[in-house]
């Protein structure tokens, strides 16, 4: 195959969790093939991820799915400019299987590897969409297992204003959809639900924090909320409305990313704000941002990806490679997975 693009292709690799993906983009910013086999089949009948499970599955499909990308890219191996892959934060069996085929790959083609942060790549997705975004610029990642609130004065190191404390909200999505009895992933299936409720039927509590920790995020206490509502309920014989649950729990959820992230957008001072990861695919999220902003900061412009890119996906981490490979910050060839790894700086 003869390579007919004179731009930088980066091949990208994800297998933090229960998706193997395999991507490559030019630029860091056109998608030539973007490719994601999902788990989710597997693991919904375990009520959430297996990591044995999951790394097995990622060891049977990576090679295939390279294979397959970089045929439907109609290039060779060789024809790539660099090997990008997530080595943190995730599950560590997954994170391992990802991190050594683009080591082997990286080897065998004397291509520059590119180490990745998992976390930090949902941000590139909103690069993949064409759309101009103006700095500095406010970020939320919300996902099954980080819900981040950053700072970009300019393009490079995000600052952390606010993180985690314990469950984070893609996290919270699945723990109560579980309780509920509506299966793995509850993300989608609350959103679908909800939908169909009244958000103000059941009163569930909001935590804002201090104000050494106004950016942080803490749901747990909303989990355990939803969950004595259930089992009290379930005592005393009284029939729960599923949709009214829902909708009410979906929006305490909701209210707390929105509020923080505008009041972020209003003391940063930012030109723009973007939403990504898993979560930002909720409606209801989608919708009450944007409404939000509008209606408190005009001027402030919103990015959200397309659906296809909030979740896990390989063509956000050879996004995310192309800043740093044209500084020539190349990972060693010992590279090593991070399952703790932390983005930016507090």
């Amino acid at each position: 195959m003869n390579r007919h693009r004179k731009g930088i292709l980066i091949l990208g690799l994800e297998t933090s969790c229960d998706e193997t993906a395999a991507a490559v983009v030019e630029d860091g910013s056109r998608i030539i093939c973007s490719l994601i086999a999902s788990q989710v089949e597997i693991h919904s009948r375990f009520g959430g991820v297996v990591p044995e499970i999951a790394s097995r599955r990622h060891l049977e499909t990576i090679n295939e799915l390279v294979d397959r990308a970089l045929t439907e890219a109609s290039i060779n191996l060789q024809d790539l400019d660099a090997v990008a892959v997530s080595n943190g934060p995730g599950l560590v069996g997954p994170l391992l299987v990802g991190v050594a085929t683009a080591k082997a790959l990286a080897y065998a083609a004397r291509l520059p590897l590119v180490a990745v942060n998992h976390l930090e790549a949902h941000l590139y997705a909103n690069f993949l969409t064409g759309h101009a975004i103006d700095y500095p610029l406010v970020a939320l990642i919300a996902s099954g297992g980080h819900t981040e609130l950053l700072h970009l004065p300019a393009p490079g190191k995000p600052v952390v204003l606010g993180r985690t404390r314990d469950d984070a909200a893609g996290e919270v999505f699945d723990k109560v959809s579980r309780a509920m009895g509506l299966g793995y992933p509850g993300g989608p299936v609350i959103d679908r639900l909800g939908a169909e409720g009244d958000p103000e039927r059941i009163t569930f509590p909001r935590a804002y924090l201090d104000d050494n920790g106004r950016f942080d995020f803490s749901f747990s206490g909303l989990k355990s909320a939803v969950i004595n509502y259930l089992h009290h309920s379930r005592q005393r014989g009284e029939e729960v409305n599923a949709a009214d649950l829902a909708a009410s729990f979906q929006s305490a959820v909701v209210e707390v990313l929105v509020d923080k992230t505008v009041d972020a957008a209003r003391e940063c001072r930012v030109k723009s704000v973007l939403l990504a990861g898993g979560v930002a695919a909720n409606s209801r999220l989608r919708r009450c941002m944007r409404e939000r902003l509008a209606r408190n900061l005009p001027g402030i412009s919103l990015h959200i990806p397309p659906l296809e890119l909030c979740t896990d996906n390989a063509a956000m981490i050879a996004a995310a490679a192309f800043p740093p490979y044209r500084e020539g910050r190349f990972a060693p060839l010992h590279l090593n997975a991070v399952p703790g790894l932390r983005s930016g700086c507090s």
